[in-house]
């Protein structure tokens, strides 16, 4: 199906005005609902008339009016679609079509995709397949340019490179809607010229230039946001949030954190109103999530649930996200707007009954009306993991004993650099009690050395957990305590062209294979949240989680090199901020 007709076609426009003064039948009328207004936030009885894509009218129910259809939505409350401000759909770990199956249901007409992780892995080609991929879906699916592939340049390398001048050439296609997070915050405050390019290749485009601010604040967030960079979801703390809003910045409240959103909420409505330059998105959501949850409808679900009036909620994800992303055709249910809506039979639980894309009843009953079919996946975007075959010296470290310092990695989601004396037997390190390794090695033939770190307040570990969904450069990364379970896990990746792997006492316990790029799987969503959470279930039997920041997601963020503070990349211990990068973690050997 069409999602985004032309709806100023002079036909077009003319038959809704017909329509509109009862000069000719709708072509489809929804009668009876009661409209929760994003403009004045309150609530009337409506029928709404469509022509085509476009909604001819909303009026005051009135049976005299006739259409070619009708719907009786009699008990349901009708908001505008639900607008995802940013996402990555590999996240999920489905195909688009099937992420399409799995939101549209709940509400959402329009997501914006960065999909930094395809290209990261397979770089131009992976951009291509997301934009194909995003056609023909009862989703208007709206691809952005990724900026930062890598995510840091020299301090990580992945399967792609896209420097100035890929990002011009992807922003002068029509089917790129603009730049997508820059997440290479300090080169660009420090005049790098490459990421300098990168935003005035966006800037020079016309559209947006969308970011990633974390732990920016003072001067450095002015200057980001003077930079030119629109947009932030990066957000940490209520302050965050009011240090954004005073800066100007389109915030995109994000979901995927949802231990911060009661603090939001509070911020919000201790505001008193809800500011225009708010939006929702839900960034990263888990497939089992994803599969019982949904996707924006939950963050606007959990937002009411935290004293949100629903006024507020639903016109941050509808009318403030689409004056936003710039199209004033979505975001409103009224004359003159494109046709996507939503009934709704719980107004808090956001439940939906009935989803119209384009004027066309996408979704009923929680299903798809139609069938979507998958973007054939290239054969450039598969066998992706380019390895050796593991052995367990590749997770041990060498170093001259009796004892050696070395560097360490302190805490997860927010780590900090430490520095420990440890023991040396024939010639490698000696694994502490109290810590575990963390292994990174590039996974696309680049013939580096498998990168260790020693991990600090990261729980007790009984078992070895291994991923190529590690962001943003999704190399192999492998977590454990034994070098032979880290192994088995590697090798088990390799030989499954990717995914995730749980292995204990030398047996592989769970596993989920992601051939697409090493990121997605090609099975139903029902399917991939299954076998997720089995994995996640027995990966909890030998990891002592610490919540909020010790916890299953942490392991996939724990080499995002480009926020604040240490981390390991495939090239070693580095720290963008700092500009340090170190190839091991031995600072001095031979001690004692």
């Amino acid at each position: 199906m069409s999602t985004d007709a032309n709806l100023n076609d002079p036909i077009l426009r003319a038959n809704a005005v017909k329509a509109a003064r009862g000069l000719r039948p709708f072509d489809r009328l929804v009668r009876n609902a009661v409209m929760l207004d994003m403009v004045t936030g309150r609530e009337r009885p409506v029928d709404i008339g469509l022509v085509g894509p476009l909604i001819a009218s909303v009026h005051t129910p009135d049976p005299t009016r006739n259409a070619h259809a009708e719907l009786d939505a009699t008990g349901t409350y009708v908001v505008p679609g639900f607008i995802d401000t940013h996402m990555h759909v590999e996240s999920s770990m489905v195909t688009p079509a099937e992420y399409a199956r799995a939101v549209v249901p709940r509400g959402v007409t329009t997501a914006l995709w960065d999909p930094h992780e395809l290209a990261n892995v397979a770089g131009m080609t992976g951009v291509d397949y997301a934009c194909d991929a995003a056609k023909g879906l009862p989703l208007r699916l709206l691809p952005l340019a990724p900026t930062c592939v890598p995510s840091a340049p020299n301090f990580e390398e992945s399967g792609g490179d896209f420097g100035p001048s890929e990002i011009a050439t992807l922003l002068a296609r029509p089917d790129i809607h603009g730049a997508a997070e820059l997440m290479t915050m300090h080169q660009l405050l420090d005049g790098d010229p490459r990421v300098q390019g990168i935003v005035a290749a966006g800037l020079s485009s016309g559209k947006r230039v969308c970011g990633h601010g974390r732990s920016l604040e003072g001067g450095d967030l002015a200057a980001y946001a003077a930079a030119g960079v629109e947009t932030d979801h990066e957000l940490t703390s209520a302050a965050d949030l009011i240090a954004r809003l005073e800066a100007g910045m389109t915030i995109e409240l994000r979901g995927s954190h949802a231990h911060l959103i009661p603090e939001f909420a509070k911020a919000l409505i201790d505001l008193g109103h809800m500011p225009q330059t708010v939006t929702l998105c839900t960034d990263d959501v888990f497939p089992d999530d994803l599969h019982a949850n949904g996707g924006l409808n939950h963050v606007i679900a959990m937002l009411i649930a935290n004293d949100m009036s629903p006024a507020w909620a639903y016109r941050a994800a509808t009318l403030n996200a689409a004056s936003r992303i710039g199209r004033p055709d979505l975001g409103l249910v009224a004359p003159g707007k494109m046709a996507d809506f939503v009934l709704l039979s719980d107004l808090h639980s956001v439940t939906a009954s009935h989803v119209f894309v384009g004027g066309q009843l996408a979704a009923t009953a929680g299903g798809l009306t139609g069938p979507v079919a998958d973007t054939p996946v290239l054969p450039a975007i598969k066998n992706t993991v380019r390895t050796k075959e593991f052995e367990a010296t590749d997770f041990q470290v060498k170093a001259k004993g009796p004892v050696a310092r070395i560097a360490t990695l302190s805490k997860p989601r927010f780590p900090e650099w430490g520095a420990r004396d440890v023991a040396v037997n024939d010639g490698t390190l000696v694994l502490p009690d109290d810590m575990i390794r963390m292994a990174v090695c590039n996974r696309y033939g680049h013939g580096a050395p498998t990168r260790i770190a020693f991990l600090e307040n990261w729980g007790t570990w009984t078992g070895a957990f291994a991923t190529t969904v590690s962001h943003d450069s999704h190399n192999l990364t492998v977590f454990g305590r034994d070098p032979a379970d880290m192994t088995l896990a590697a090798n088990t990746l390799r030989d499954m062209q990717g995914g995730l792997a749980v292995v204990a006492g030398g047996n592989v316990v769970a596993k989920l294979m992601l051939p697409v790029a090493g990121l997605i799987s090609e099975k139903s969503l029902a399917d991939v949240a299954e076998e997720f959470a089995n994995l996640r279930a027995r990966l909890d039997e030998h990891v002592d989680w610490q919540p909020p920041f010790l916890v299953f997601k942490a392991l996939f963020g724990a080499s995002l090199v480009c926020n604040a503070g240490p981390r390991l990349s495939d090239v070693g211990l580095v720290d963008v901020f700092a500009g340090k990068i170190f190839e091991s973690c031995v600072l001095l050997d031979g001690i004692g």
